[in-house]
């Protein structure tokens, strides 16, 4: 491990001594390598000189003390004391379950409620959240071939409804997930597990069908680890709908009320298991609108506490925090990546009660060299500068934001000549103002969410298009529905009825395998989005290519951390090369406004493995 080049003599130095681990973090990010595979190795290399494996994750914090989540301000506070608190999200929650939600807003709005058996820190640090102790070699939990892993689920915890948390529960949610009709959108999470043995009330033993360097990946983390509660579902095979919007979890609230595209209101969940907490007596999570009125809200009237995910111009972002004086706007640096995805199936031919069937190609976007041309079409530069800012550059890779896994193998371009010679090359040649092939116009149908930046990149990408002779359809669609799961919702990303669209995500986890599985097709197309699984399939753009699906295949049992940063880049750019989507900007993993008494030091967002309510348990107000 990290034998090579200045970050293996640092690694080096480190094994034997010589430095730190303070000093080992600190240099190697230095170096450009990412916090987290820093702390990864750091973890790596205490475990090793106590005999143990040279992977794994510990849970030592930088100053030698036992990592825990940020909770400034709650020693000698009470429980509910706070009175209300009020959020704002421009994309209004559809459901409250992490595991059939689809989208970043649909998880914001469970995890007040259901939780991880453990929570990632921002450097990509695992702490403890269910369980007594995060699992190492060390510790005896985690085997040397890290193919199981054991973990200790703490005493007295009760879920909402007063019922104990059990091992049980935990064997339930990955049955759960793992079930087909379910259609859980986090089964490739959970699909590498071979078995879950609850050994006793408080035990649960999780086997792999193969040793994996990401085997913490199940269960941690508020996006996809979620647990749930077995005493509320009939059967393992029993959907549940109406947990969907009633979730039972063992969070610091519980649901009052929920409207789906508009509003959540909770309450606090009487048996959290810390007694001084949750701060806030009531949660008022408001949804819908636009982007500029819940900042607004936060920045300049004060009606809110705090806005999610504030993709406006720097500019108008700067001005609305100072004319307002009321709150602060704050960009958390992240892995996450604005692009295009290509569809790789026919959008506008029906089969089998179904389009973008995945047994039916594209008729324009599988001529790899149709898809060069678009990729060198987008002026990257211009939707950064313009609508992004500082800290969030353009990108040629969809892994960015950790050095570790960044490719410097990739370049991007805004070239229209070269564009429009391959276009020629492809025989779509240009009649009038238009390109034709055989007779048939270049005419696709450009698809995002409501949303002014995302608009506006619509439109500088629409006049680059139509400069080549391409016919651009633009379609914008309420947020709500875009990132509604519903498998009757045609217009949402998951069927993809369009020719390509437009948002935003990242690697949530320090080593982003599963974050890869979005472009793997899985034996038999199985993890491709179509009608036969309810749309659940992670790969929404039906992408398929033999070389990447054996890389993927190859990652998901490597043990090595270096081996593993090297099958994530190649593929990297296994998907540029063949440019599977187009990469715009590295975004910030969050930009948010935040009242000036909300302490925003436990707000911790970190570069993209959590979520932003995940530690609203320790919120509270700057004089409590």
């Amino acid at each position: 491990m990290a034998s090579h080049g200045p970050f293996g003599t640092l690694f080096a130095s480190l094994t034997t001594g010589k430095i730190n681990r303070r000093q080992f973090i600190e240099r190697s990010t230095a170096l450009g390598v990412g916090a987290g595979v820093a702390i990864f190795c750091a973890n790596a290399a205490q475990a090793a000189a106590s005999g143990g494996s040279q992977n794994g994750f510990a849970i030592y914090g930088q100053g030698g003390g036992i990592a825990k989540a940020p909770d400034a301000g709650t020693a000698n506070q009470t429980r509910g004391e706070g009175g209300e608190l009020k959020l704002i999200q421009w994309q209004a929650p559809t459901v409250a379950t992490t595991h059939v939600g689809n989208g970043t807003k649909d998880a914001l709005a469970a995890s007040l409620v259901l939780e991880p058996l453990m929570h990632y820190l921002e450097d990509g640090t695992l702490i403890p959240t269910l369980i007594t102790e995060v699992p190492s070699v060390d510790n005896g939990l985690l085997a040397k071939d890290l193919k199981t892993v054991t973990y200790k689920l703490q005493p007295g915890v009760t879920w909402s409804d007063g019922e104990p948390l059990m091992a049980k529960d935990v064997v339930f949610t990955w049955k759960w997930i793992t079930t087909p009709s379910n259609n859980a959108l986090t089964y490739g999470f959970y699909a590498p597990i071979a078995s879950v043995e609850a050994t006793d009330d408080l035990t649960a033993v999780v086997t792999f069908k193969a040793p994996t360097a990401t085997w913490f990946e199940p269960f941690s983390g508020s996006a996809f680890g979620a647990i749930y509660p077995a005493h509320r579902f009939k059967s393992t095979d029993d959907p549940n709908t109406a947990f969907q919007t009633a979730p039972v979890g063992t969070g610091p609230y519980k649901i009052d009320s929920f409207v789906p595209n508009d509003q959540v209101i909770y309450s606090i969940n009487e048996h959290y298991r810390e007694p001084n907490k949750p701060y806030f007596s009531k949660v008022n999570l408001k949804g819908g609108g636009d982007v500029a009125s819940a900042a607004r809200a936060v920045l300049q009237t004060g009606d809110y506490d705090f806005a999610w995910n504030l993709q406006l111009e720097p500019a108008v972002l700067e001005d609305m925090e100072k004319r307002g004086g009321k709150g602060k706007v704050v960009t958390v640096l992240g892995t996450g990546v604005e692009r295009i995805n290509i569809n790789f199936s026919d959008p506008n031919t029906v089969v089998d009660g179904q389009r973008s069937h995945l047994g039916t190609p594209h008729p324009i976007f599988s001529d790899i060299m149709v898809r060069r041309a678009l990729n060198l079409a987008v002026p990257r530069d211009v939707i950064a500068t313009q609508f992004y800012g500082a800290g969030q550059p353009p990108t040629a890779n969809i892994l960015t934001g950790s050095a570790a896994f960044t490719s410097k193998n990739t370049s991007w371009e805004y070239n229209l000549e070269k564009a429009g010679a391959l276009l020629d090359e492809a025989g779509w040649t240009m009649d009038g103002n238009v390109r034709k092939k055989d007779g048939k116009e270049f005419a696709i149908t450009y698809a995002t969410n409501i949303n002014e930046v995302r608009q506006k990149t619509q439109l500088v990408v629409k006049q680059a298009f139509t400069k080549l002779g391409i016919k651009v359809q633009l379609k914008q669609v309420d947020s709500g529905v875009f990132f509604d799961p519903s498998p009757g919702n045609e217009q949402n990303i998951s069927h993809m009825y369009v020719d390509i669209n437009m948002y935003t995500n990242g690697a949530g986890s320090p080593v982003p395998v599963s974050f890869m599985a979005g472009w793997y097709s899985g034996k038999n197309g199985s993890n491709i989005a179509q009608k036969e699984n309810g749309w659940s399939g992670f790969n929404l753009t039906r992408y398929s290519n033999p070389d990447y699906d054996a890389l993927y295949e190859q990652v998901l049992v490597e043990t090595d951390i270096e081996q593993a940063s090297a099958l994530l880049i190649q593929m990297n750019d296994v998907l540029i090369d063949d440019v599977a989507l187009i990469p715009e900007v590295n975004r910030s993993s969050d930009t948010y406004a935040i009242s000036n008494d909300l302490r925003n030091e436990n707000v911790m967002v970190g570069p993209g493995f959590e979520i932003d309510y995940w530690n609203i348990a320790n919120w509270n107000r700057v004089s409590s």
